[in-house]
């Protein structure tokens, strides 16, 4: 049996005897320049570099392993197959080496390195369109490597290309994708119908450029390889669950024996189990990264609670402790991951501690919530038998009401997603258009409360509107010191100072104090425009922006304020047109505000 520790060495190991730089993995969290939350692939980091930036390393073979996060599948999350948190193997060319080296060197790799049998082995390239020609080059190389000729598919564009949809002046180009038969048979006849083969990887080939009217050839050509660990791990050992890998092996065998429930006869207790392990590895890989987020009500920290919130679910029809995910965590720190992520061993008290808060954040309200969503079902029941023996045509409710939703997420602390995984499970869906509206009126309600006290400012003037665009930038320092999951908690200001609450898990020393005030000074020297933009809040959140903020819709307008390169945020409170008119920053205190929670006190003189 090949273990993931194996893999990810050979893998490594192979590319760098070709010549390849072990550029290692970069944070999961999205830094703002690709559009999205999370990292998804293993080339999305790599973006800059492929479009003609030279790389830091000055290397133009660079290979890695890289984690990535999905959640558009979080639903799924209970099969055999889908997990939010993945690896991907993968290795580039900057405009060095071509198909001739790359279609040789996967070949070496699948046969020479991990055994596969070549007569096995199918491959598909591109058909060719009106825009680019078909791919012969691809295949005749792969014939020539022992591919037989049968075994290689031509596939349209749309199973054989790669580009960046509605960009002009971008890389693209056809990609050669690797497959290889679950079981044996007499040939590759059912290569396009059935579902016996698995692909098991795929090399993208960049070159060309999108123009307005079509493609033109590039003159630096490039290659992208991306192999998922996970589904090879798996079929390299002959399994067709991918929680019986040793990735996840232990945090099964264990969650089966703090429960008592037998994962392959159980099938309830086995979606339970996988989503836990699932859910519990991604929320470890979040919280413990470089750029490490924590549970929150906007942005990437609301899918971490999400995904913590629904494991602790689940732990309740395993019939056992949330407390329990803590010890599931240690595993993937200790034990599957100490090696690859060595950074999860030094944050792991920080990780179990930010992780048993969350859970007992939630467990305090979930059995009421679950108490409040029966009494809903109940609702539901009884009007449908009352008014079914008044009219036997009558059509019965199938649906929750967005105010009783927005009841349980307000009161009760219950992602929408939540209820409505539970209503489903019933036979029953959430009206989501009326939980939005009633979110809006609570918004509206909230802001009239605030209105006074808008950014933490007690009044508006000239000097308070200072304190507040400081605020921001000494934000911006605390992230930079202590990952991006540090969020605001609280905000005071008055005409003689600010006070300003935040997360962290430990008292600031005095080199930590000093670090932060020369940050924001050297902000404030830099004489920085503060610049606004008005963007609906799924672009803002696409952009980078953050901020304590959460929307009645992702289409609502909202303002983003952006100082240069050191801050990009949501809110609506004022600020000045440039850092420079600040002043000297001081800080005056930092002193413990609650549990978990800090609060310095400063002045600008």
């Amino acid at each position: 049996m090949i273990t993931s520790k194996q893999l990810r060495e050979k893998w490594i190991k192979f590319y760098e005897s070709k010549g390849h730089l072990d550029i290692g993995a970069v944070s999961l969290i999205g830094d703002g320049t690709t559009g999205v939350m999370f990292n998804v692939a293993g080339m999305q980091p790599l973006m800059p570099y492929l479009l003609g930036k030279p790389h830091p390393s000055g290397k133009k073979r660079l290979c890695n392993v890289q984690g990535c996060v999905r959640t558009v599948d979080i639903d799924a999350v209970g099969d055999a197959t889908h997990f939010t948190f993945f690896e991907m193997m993968g290795n580039w060319s900057l405009g060095d080496y071509f198909k001739k080296e790359k279609t040789a060197w996967t070949f070496e790799f699948l046969t020479e390195v991990l055994g596969f049998d070549k007569e096995k082995i199918c491959s598909t390239v591109f058909e060719g369109n009106a825009a680019a020609p078909k791919d012969d080059e691809t295949a005749e190389l792969l014939k020539s490597l022992g591919i037989r000729e049968e075994n290689i598919f031509y596939l349209p564009k749309k199973d054989n290309w790669w580009e960046l949809e509605g960009t002009v002046g971008t890389p693209c180009g056809p990609d050669n994708e690797w497959f290889y038969p679950r079981e044996d048979g007499k040939d590759s006849s059912d290569f396009l119908t059935g579902d016996r083969y698995v692909e098991i990887g795929n090399d993208v080939y960049m070159q060309y450029k999108k123009t307005a009217t079509g493609y033109e050839e590039l003159e630096n050509k490039n290659v992208d390889t991306g192999f998922g660990l996970d589904r090879l791990l798996l079929f390299l050992n002959g399994l067709d669950d991918g929680y019986k890998t040793d990735l996840f092996a232990e945090a099964v065998e264990y969650l089966g024996k703090v429960s008592g429930k037998d994962y392959d006869k159980d099938e309830k207790a086995r979606k339970a189990i996988r989503i836990i392990a699932d859910h519990t590895r991604t929320a470890v890989m979040l919280i413990g990264d470089r750029n490490g987020i924590l549970p929150s009500n906007t942005g990437a920290g609301y899918i971490l609670r999400r995904l913590l919130r629904r494991a602790i679910r689940y732990c309740r029809s395993l019939e056992i402790s949330s407390e329990e995910i803590c010890a599931v965590a240690e595993i993937f720190i200790d034990k599957v991951y100490d090696i690859a992520y060595p950074l999860l061993k030094e944050k792991k008290g920080y990780i179990s501690d930010e992780i048993r808060k969350e859970s007992k954040k939630f467990e305090a309200t979930l059995s009421a919530g679950i108490k409040e969503f029966e009494k809903c079902i109940t609702g539901i029941e009884r009007k449908n038998a009352f008014m079914k023996e008044k009219d036997a045509s009558y059509v019965p409710e199938t649906e929750i009401s967005g105010k009783q939703a927005f009841r349980l997420y307000d009161t009760f602390g219950f992602p929408l997603e939540l209820t409505e995984e539970l209503a489903a499970e019933r036979g029953l869906s959430v009206d989501r258009k009326g939980f939005e509206e009633a979110f809006k009126v609570h918004q509206e309600v909230s802001k009239a409360q605030v209105a006074a006290a808008k950014g933490g400012l007690t009044e508006r003037t000239e000097i308070t509107t200072k304190y507040h665009t400081a605020t921001h930038v000494m934000l911006a320092g605390l992230r930079k010191m202590f990952g991006t999951g540090t969020e605001q908690k609280g905000s005071n200001i008055t005409e003689e100072r600010m006070r300003f609450d935040f997360n962290l898990d430990h008292k600031m020393t005095e080199e930590e104090i000093k670090e932060l005030q020369d940050f924001v000074n050297g902000v404030i020297e830099r004489k920085i425009p503060v610049e606004r933009e008005e963007l609906p809040y799924s672009k803002a959140i696409e952009s980078g922006a953050y901020g304590v903020f959460t929307p009645t819709s992702t289409d609502q307008m909202v303002s983003v304020y952006r100082i240069g390169d050191v801050d990009l945020q949501i809110c609506g409170g004022p600020h000045v047109k440039n850092t420079g008119d600040l002043g000297k920053f001081r800080i005056t205190k930092e002193e413990s505000s609650s549990s978990g929670v800090r609060r310095i006190k400063a002045v600008l003189e």
